[in-house]
């Protein structure tokens, strides 16, 4: 006699799972996002059968005999996105790639299948083959290594894969796989999370890297539960302004190189390019002679960017001033106010105050502390800071400017693009050996000031 499935309720935020229905998770707080799936009794017979085939374990080995390249990595084609992954696709890895509905994911990963050196397996639950077909001659990737397989069910999906064995696989996407032995919807919890975790076995037994595309909720984060991201060995999200034809590829994890590796691209009718210097995009539209706009050399992961710093104040009637930042921390920016407030003695607490990164880009270093205040304060005094200076600096409580790293970076970057003058900590100074660039070294927000304003 068959067992019957046990009704549980999954919390679609964070995947905690409860034996009856609450208004609220107890393990991330979230209200209203219990959803009931049923799931197989231990005792049920498919999992048994499961169980019972035949599975020969791994016998352990010495680390120092495992078999290692360097140069194992296959290269995607697509230098920007070689960068995010830490210089290029490593063979049995997963990859999830997020981001907002036609942002250009399924556009990026057919260029990533028309760039392979060998066979590609493109699985697609949410377009037809023909719709597929219609986007690649729109993008120039019809490749006669690329096959398309419109399936949903993983079983089939894996059988395909020990047919034609590919060098590639792209799961597109996995809220739409589903396995037959689950009792549940396709996109549910039960479903997103043994899915992601069946294919990360089919990578690592086969070693062929698999690309899953993944939807994002309105929050912005991947739909699913959060163990999703932890199944996998990258997580790539894919951001940017469908209104604008600027794309921005992030890393927020990699198993196999660096965190926080930022690629460019921009978006044109023949698919994804990458931006050569992203630095001269974003400061490509800036005005002159404006207050309240400074220039900034950041770090997003090993590359340095030049970066628009805006700030706008306005007086209000209001008992409690509005205080906006987009791009950068909140709490940091209130910090930086308030010294401005305490230490240079600006009177900001009648002040509308409004700070934005121009280009999309969010900061999260502390060596924009300095640029962000000399723009709050050039808006406030109603003077421009020279078109051609450059602000980098960590601004300390009591007023002072402290050192940042990758400082020989910055002033490279700064030089590259034609800029006369760096404004830089003083710790820094002797870092610098030669440079072509003028260096202003400061101590002190008040120093900083004088030098810019």
């Amino acid at each position: 006699m068959p067992s019957k499935a046990e009704v549980r309720f999954f919390c679609q935020e964070c995947g905690n799972d409860y034996p009856r229905w609450s208004g609220q998770c107890s393990a991330c707080g979230a209200w209203n996002s219990l959803v009931e799936e049923k799931i197989l009794n231990p005792k049920s017979e498919i999992r048994n059968k499961l169980q019972s085939q035949n599975y020969k374990p791994q016998q352990p080995q010495l680390i120092t005999k495992i078999d290692y390249n360097k140069e194992d990595r296959m290269t995607s084609g697509i230098p920007e996105l070689d960068r995010v992954l830490g210089g290029g696709i490593v063979p049995g890895s997963v990859i999830l790639v997020g981001g907002d509905p036609g942002i250009g994911k399924s556009t990026l990963m057919l260029q990533v299948a028309n760039l392979a050196k060998g066979p590609v397996l493109y699985v697609s639950g949410e377009e037809s083959a023909r719709q597929i077909r219609m986007r690649a001659e729109r993008i120039g990737t019809l490749s006669k290594d690329l096959s398309v397989l419109p399936e949903t069910d993983l079983f089939l999906i894996e059988k395909t894969v020990a047919g034609s064995k590919p060098c590639l696989l792209v799961i597109d996407s996995i809220q739409t796989m589903y396995r037959g032995d689950i009792p549940a919807a396709p996109g549910s919890v039960s479903q997103v999370r043994e899915c992601a975790a069946y294919l990360t076995r089919i990578a690592k037994e086969t070693h062929v890297p698999i690309f899953i595309v993944g939807h994002v909720t309105k929050e912005g984060s991947i739909a699913g539960p959060r163990i999703l991201e932890h199944i996998v060995d990258t997580v790539l999200y894919f951001e940017g302004d469908m209104h604008k034809q600027f794309r921005i590829l992030r890393g927020v994890k990699n198993r196999f190189g660096s965190l926080n590796e930022v690629g460019i691209f921009e978006m044109k009718e023949q698919g994804l390019t990458a931006v050569a210097n992203p630095s001269q995009m974003f400061l490509s539209e800036r005005s002159s002679g404006q207050s309240g706009s400074v220039v900034t050399a950041t770090i997003e992961g090993t590359r340095p960017l030049l970066l628009e710093i805006q700030a706008l104040t306005s007086h209000t009637g209001m008992a409690i001033p509005r205080r906006t930042a987009v791009g950068v921390d909140y709490n940091r920016a209130s910090i930086i106010i308030a010294v401005l407030e305490r230490r240079i003695n600006l009177k900001l607490g009648a002040e509308d105050i409004y700070i934005n990164v121009a280009g999309g880009i969010r900061v999260q270093e502390p060596a924009c502390d300095l640029p962000i205040a000399v723009a709050i304060a050039s808006c406030h005094k109603n003077k421009p800071v020279d078109q051609k200076t450059v602000l980098v600096g960590e601004i300390g409580l009591a007023g002072e400017i402290r050192a940042v790293d990758l400082i020989e970076a910055r002033v490279a970057e700064a030089e590259k693009l034609g800029f006369a003058k760096i404004i830089i900590p003083k710790g820094n100074a002797p870092q610098i050996k030669k440079a072509k660039i003028e260096l202003a070294a400061v101590s002190s927000l008040s120093e900083a000031l004088q030098a810019s304003l």
